[in-house]
């Protein structure tokens, strides 16, 4: 097995795809991946291969041109635009004789570079070892292989299987610490519920200025930097709206097209704060070209975090490269829809903020609703949610609850519980002091 540098530095990139070479939008991004992870760029291959082979990926003929230009160029590094199987990625390294990185490989690597607080080295790492533990296929074919014969057979549990079970070990280590992260941080959101403190989360595609725009609203000083991912860690301020009314901004982790599985699963209770929010302000780089294929890529994420239903203010930032003057757009109900503005110069984002206060302008409800006693994961769940005033227990084993909620939550609750929207009833008249004592 080619055993592997420790440096890096100097790479190659293979701009390849299932379906032939990447577009130029696409090309940019591998090598702004690239620089953002320190590589230094000395050549770029482009294959046009229709079908991948199982091999290598590429071609023989590209192989071979792949070759001379490491050794012409003393590169230790290549980095390809498509994913590799494990065993491509070997193989390559293998005739290469330098180490082979794919797109995800290369992402999971800048998050470990820019990781800072505890919750994100934990969730770093446990996408790393996810997606190493994909890589160990016959790494180790130098201690694996058993022998015959009398006096020749081998250990009893060769160095792969080692690997495996101290890897298998340690993400079992990982999910325990992360789970009480977000146990904290679920504990954290139903506080911010019971007091009535709205969520504005903050999503976009990597580099489209999230954390310009947060320093700007918050007078934080979260690192700023023209780079992909310049921050990892999730960062959560109070913002005041000119109505008075104090909202929680939360800066998440920006997305990048084909996000890797990994990521997303280990950043889920991270990224659960764009989930659980009220609304989503979508951050859009209005002078990238590229902006509405960004965009669906946004929203495709979302989905996958069950966070495409939650109300958005999509918000066009770096007007001040396009020349052109803030403004705002509305809906039908005459609530800010789109906000073009300037995180950078601050232009633009006294209107954000009124378009943010007018779409948190929400109803309240208050009133009682009647839980049979096969409903106690309902009743549990409106407890966690920080909805329930009072209980009272009923004859029958129900139970009565006074619930004080915003609409749209309410809503969304009965639906996804499967229950009617007409069990929640008005707040009955105060009963005499003879009656039921609430809890």
């Amino acid at each position: 097995m080619f055993e592997r540098p420790q440096s890096g530095e100097r790479a190659i990139l293979l701009h390849a795809g299932p379906d032939g070479a990447p577009d130029d939008s696409e090309r940019e991004e591998v090598q702004e991946l690239a620089r953002s992870a320190g590589a230094l760029i000395v050549d770029e291959i482009v294959s046009n291969r229709r079908r991948p082979g199982p091999r290598y990926f590429i071609g023989k003929g590209k192989l071979d041109e792949l070759a001379n230009s490491v050794a012409q160029h003393g590169a230790d590094l290549v980095i390809s635009s498509a994913a590799l199987s494990p065993s491509q990625e070997r193989n390559l390294e293998r005739e290469l004789k330098c180490r082979v990185l794919d797109r995800a490989g290369l992402i999971l690597d800048i998050f470990a570079q820019r990781a800072r607080s505890f919750e994100g080295k934990l969730q770093v790492e446990l996408a790393q070892l996810r997606h190493l533990s994909t890589r160990l296929v016959r790494g180790w074919t130098h201690l694996e292989r058993q022998k015959g014969g009398i006096g020749l057979r081998g250990p009893g549990e060769t160095q792969l299987e080692t690997d495996r079970r101290l890897i298998g070990a340690r993400i079992k280590q990982l999910h325990s610490r992360l789970e009480h992260v977000d146990a904290r941080r679920t504990m954290n959101r139903q506080n911010r519920v019971r007091a009535e403190v709205p969520t504005v989360a903050l999503v976009g595609y990597t580099n489209a200025g999230k954390s310009t725009l947060f320093n700007a609203l918050t007078d934080a000083s979260v690192y700023v930097e023209d780079q992909l991912f310049a921050t990892l860690d999730p960062t959560v301020r109070r913002l005041e709206l000119p109505n008075g009314r104090e909202v929680v901004l939360a800066d998440t982790v920006g997305f990048v097209r084909d996000l890797p599985h990994e990521l997303i699963a280990a950043f889920r209770s991270t990224l659960q704060e764009a989930r659980e929010a009220d609304l989503i302000l979508h951050l859009i780089d209005a002078s990238d070209g590229n902006r509405w294929q960004r965009v669906r890529q946004v929203n495709a994420v979302l989905k996958q975090l069950d966070a495409d239903r939650v109300p958005q203010i999509r918000v066009y930032n770096k007007i001040d490269k396009l020349d052109r003057k803030p403004r705002v757009t509305n809906n039908r109900a005459g609530e800010g829809r789109a906000v073009w503005l300037s995180a950078a110069t601050g232009e633009g984002t006294p209107m954000l903020l009124e378009a943010i206060g007018a779409r948190l302008r929400r109803k309240t409800l208050h009133g009682v609703i009647r839980l049979q006693p096969t409903q106690g994961r309902q009743r549990a769940k409106l407890f966690e949610i920080g909805a329930v005033l009072k209980e009272e227990a009923c004859d029958d084993g129900g139970w009565t609850l006074e619930l004080k909620m915003p609409e749209r939550d309410l809503r969304r609750f009965l639906k996804r519980e499967n229950l009617s929207a007409d069990l929640l009833e008005p707040m009955p008249v105060p009963a005499p002091a003879t009656a039921g004592t609430w809890k």
